[in-house]
């Protein structure tokens, strides 16, 4: 979504410090670190594996518009062990952040696996090593599968590209453990289909905030409940709650959607082990 011109309102979102010294462990260990936002750490079959990754003081087009980070990132950039592979789910500022990108192909140079119509704009900004994909295509790299999967979502960097790049969720499928990334999207019946072709999931990272007002944002960002829905309908052993706490980008309590979350959890009767809300830098085994 296009990010707030206005003061963001501060929040202070858990977190515990991380150095990284566990993560750059050879080989590097099994573990899922939430670094703020859509932005994870995840570390499968000796892959290291940046999601969305953003490290910027705001999300927008220059340094002073765009909606400002409420919190700092919970790894810092220089902390990250060898980043292998970067997952984008779409263009929003927010998702794609170019200071970012710039950084990780200078200083890693991982593989960037990309939905349709971005290769040509990371070719623009100067990064070559980019595969792209359609929905249901998968690329496979150092035998973990990496399948774009439909999302709810629209595109966007200015008012002249409207949609022209496509927008996905990410199936990462290793030899033991299988991870699914939401990116941002509202709920469909993709999820159920999605579930049925790569489930079960050992983990479902899914967006939780952003969902006020619902007339404008219930097509493109799931409520807290939906996203417990869509956990269920991937057939995911563990969902983590993610797109909360970083950026000011709605109309709901900062701190409202884990809550809902872990409510709606309750509800349903799943047992609350299953739900996991990180503290920013925290990293669990997975």
């Amino acid at each position: 979504m296009w990010e707030s011109l206005t003061a963001p309102r501060t929040f202070e979102a858990p977190r515990v410090a991380n150095d990284g010294t566990g993560l750059r462990a050879i080989p590097p260990p099994r573990t899922i670190t939430w670094i703020g936002h859509a932005t994870l750490l995840v570390q499968v079959d000796g892959l290291s594996v940046l999601t969305d990754p953003n490290w910027s003081e705001r999300a927008g087009p220059t340094s002073f518009i765009g909606s400002r980070r409420l919190n700092a990132p919970g790894l810092a950039f220089e902390a990250l062990p060898r980043v292998d592979v970067v997952t984008i789910s779409h263009d929003h500022y927010d998702h794609l952040d170019l200071p970012t990108v710039k950084r990780l192909a200078a200083a890693h140079d991982p593989l960037f696996v990309v939905p349709l119509g971005l290769k040509a704009w990371f070719a623009d900004n100067g990064m070559s090593r980019v595969v792209e994909l359609d929905w249901w295509q998968e690329h496979e790299y150092r035998g973990v599968r990496f399948v774009c999967v439909p999302a709810q979502h629209f595109s966007q960097r200015s008012l002249w590209d409207s949609n022209r790049r496509l927008w996905a969720s990410w199936a990462v499928l290793g030899r033991e453990r299988r991870f699914y990334h939401g990116g941002d999207t509202g709920y469909s019946e993709s999820f159920k289909e999605i579930g049925r072709r790569f489930g079960p999931f050992d983990v479902a990272a899914l967006p939780i905030g952003a969902y006020l007002p619902p007339e404008i944002m219930k097509w493109v960002h799931t409520t807290p409940e939906q996203a417990v829905q869509a956990f269920v309908d991937l057939d995911a052993r563990t969902m983590l709650g993610m797109h909360w706490g970083t950026f000011d980008l709605a109309d709901e309590p900062l701190d409202e959607p884990p809550a809902r979350m872990l409510a709606d959890i309750s509800r349903r009767g799943i047992d609350p082990a299953r739900a996991w809300v990180l503290k920013l830098g925290e990293t669990r085994q997975w």
